[in-house]
Parts: C-alpha cells; sequence; structure tokens
C-alpha cells in the first residue's frame, strides 16, 4: 500500500516531497529554506514524518528541516511480511547520500528512530556532525530463552496478519489521540490525527501504518550488539529524555547510563512536564534543546 500524499501541512507551511530509496517510495515533509543547514528528523514506532510538525515550525527559521516516513510508516510505501531494523539503517544511508551526498548531516531521532539513528552513526560516524536522541535507547535486552516463542509467535503472524485500524472520523482519531497523551490540546491531537491516519473509500480513517508493526519480531535484540555500535560514534550526541516516560522503565536508569556512556562526547538533559510523545508534549521546549545544542550551525 501507498496512499497518495497531501501536498502541504497548512498550518505549518509543509511541503511534501518523494524519493526513490532503496526500490522503495519514501516519502518526507520539508519545513524552512533549503539553503539553510539540513536537520534530517526521524520518527519512532507507529509514529509519522507529519508528527514533527510543532518541533519543525519552531526551527524552520534556522533550519531546512527534513522529516521521513519510515518503509510501512505514513505515505512511504509498505513493503512485504516484515520489517528489519538493518533494513531502516540502510534506508536512511540512502537517505542521507541522496540528501547530502557532500556534507555531514544533523540528525534527529526519537525512539525507535533515535534507534535507528545512534546505529547509523556508529557505522557511518564520517556522515554525521551531530545527533540528538529523544527518549531513545530503551529497547531491553532480550535473553536467548525467548528466541522459540518470539520465531513461533512470528510465523503465526505471518499466516494470519493483523487489520488494519480504522476510525469513524478524523476527531475520534484525535480524541483517542488525546485520552493516550492528555498533554496536547484538542487543536494539536487534531493535527496529530491528520498526519497519522487517511481517509479511505468508506469514509473511516485508516492509519498510515502497516499493521505488521504489530507483529512480534522474530530477530531478539541483544544489547551488547549495540554497546560495540555506539563506542563508534563520533559525533556530539545529545541526549533528550522525558521527565514523564513510561517507556524508561523497560531498560531502567541504571543500563540507561551504560548505554549513554557509550557514546565518547554526549551531553544529556530532561525535557519536564512531558511523556515518551516528547515532540507532541512540549515541541518549544524539544526545539530550544536542539537549537542550543546545534548553535554553532545557526547561519546569523
Amino acid at each position: 500500500m501507498t496512499a497518495p500524499a497531501p501536498t502541504t501541512i497548512a498550518s505549518t507551511g509543509a511541503r511534501s516531497a518523494v524519493l526513490r530509496i532503496r526500490g522503495l517510495r519514501y516519502h518526507f515533509w520539508q519545513w524552512g529554506d533549503p539553503g539553510k543547514p539540513l536537520l534530517l528528523c526521524c520518527h519512532g514506532w507507529l509514529d509519522t514524518g507529519g508528527s514533527w510538525q510543532f518541533v519543525a515550525e519552531q526551527l524552520a527559521s534556522d533550519f531546512h528541516v527534513v522529516a521521513l516516513d519510515w518503509r510501512g510508516f505514513g505515505y512511504s510505501e509498505w513493503h512485504g511480511d516484515h520489517y528489519w531494523f538493518p533494513d531502516y539503517v540502510a534506508d536512511l544511508d540512502a537517505v542521507i547520500d541522496a540528501l547530502s551526498p557532500d556534507e555531514p548531516v544533523l540528525l534527529v531521532g526519537h525512539s525507535m528512530g533515535g534507534q535507528i539513528t545512534s546505529l547509523y552513526a556508529g557505522v557511518r560516524p564520517q556522515r554525521l556532525a551531530r545527533l540528538v536522541l529523544l527518549d531513545s535507547l530503551l529497547l531491553p535486552d532480550m535473553p536467548p530463552e525467548r528466541a522459540p516463542k518470539a520465531l513461533g509467535e512470528w510465523l503465526t503472524a505471518v499466516q494470519d496478519p493483523p487489520a488494519q485500524r480504522a476510525y469513524p472520523s478524523c476527531q475520534e482519531l484525535a480524541s483517542r489521540i488525546a485520552r493516550r497523551n492528555p498533554r496536547l490540546t484538542p487543536e494539536r491531537a487534531l493535527s496529530v490525527a491528520r498526519v497519522w491516519g487517511r481517509s479511505r473509500g468508506d469514509g473511516q480513517i485508516e492509519l498510515l501504518a502497516d499493521p505488521r508493526h504489530h507483529t512480534h519480531n522474530p530477530v531478539l535484540y541483544r544489547a551488547s550488539e549495540s554497546y560495540a555500535v555506539w563506542k563508534q560514534v563520533t559525533a556530539p550526541t545529545l541526549f533528550l529524555d522525558a521527565s514523564d516516560s513510561k517507556l524508561r522503565k523497560m531498560a531502567g536508569e541504571e543500563e540507561l547510563a551504560r548505554r549513554r556512556g557509550c557514546f565518547r562526547d554526549h551531553e544529556h538533559r530532561f525535557i519536564d512536564d512531558c511523556g515518551h510523545m516528547m515532540h507532541h508534549d512540549q515541541p518549544e521546549l524539544v526545539a530550544q534543546g536542539i537549537r542550543d545544542f546545534l548553535g554553532d550551525f545557526v547561519v546569523g
């Protein structure tokens, strides 16, 4: 499935663009002047690039903000019956080569997007100028004893994939988003709903995410492999963490400190009064944290 994207997000001045990346149709939202420094933003699981709109409109005066839709999300192409992390890293490699073939980039990743960008930063350190990770590196280590169950669950899901979620209206989807994220204003919840869903033929609003993302991954996450990659990161890195993120408990504070310690040049800050979707809850503070960290890239 590949949905045709609208040309703009009218409320924020975003512009739609498409590239062919590794044989797939990849969709991007853009804000700001292409002559400004490129700031590439990578969304998390079940999110879309359009969700960066509140942060992007704060940064568009200083940066050319580009937010991609990962394969299987948003208006990028859906592919096959699986989504592997190495494919996301390879997609990012190709995206950066297409958008900035000669210059290192400024890279921002949230949650799953932070996991992907952090791995890319370790295997292609020369391609990054700075790295910002929002409430990221939270995946718990998975013991090998889980392998039989994980593989079995995945085989079952391949035979009987999950159905797509749909809602009676965009307002109903916005209400669901607001219930799960009570810090969102009604206006912002509706803005998120409009980039998370699209109208289908029967009038229902269908989520812009391949339902196969809900299937269990048969490839276990082994944190020790990530440690080895993160130790190769040379770009200065900023960790912006949400003060009230429930997902931080998956790894634990001691483990998160260990993971941050793999990055040889890093800073760590909390953003107050926000949950895991910090770019929704406190976009002004997130944008200010990013701008402060990237201040020497801002053209006066």
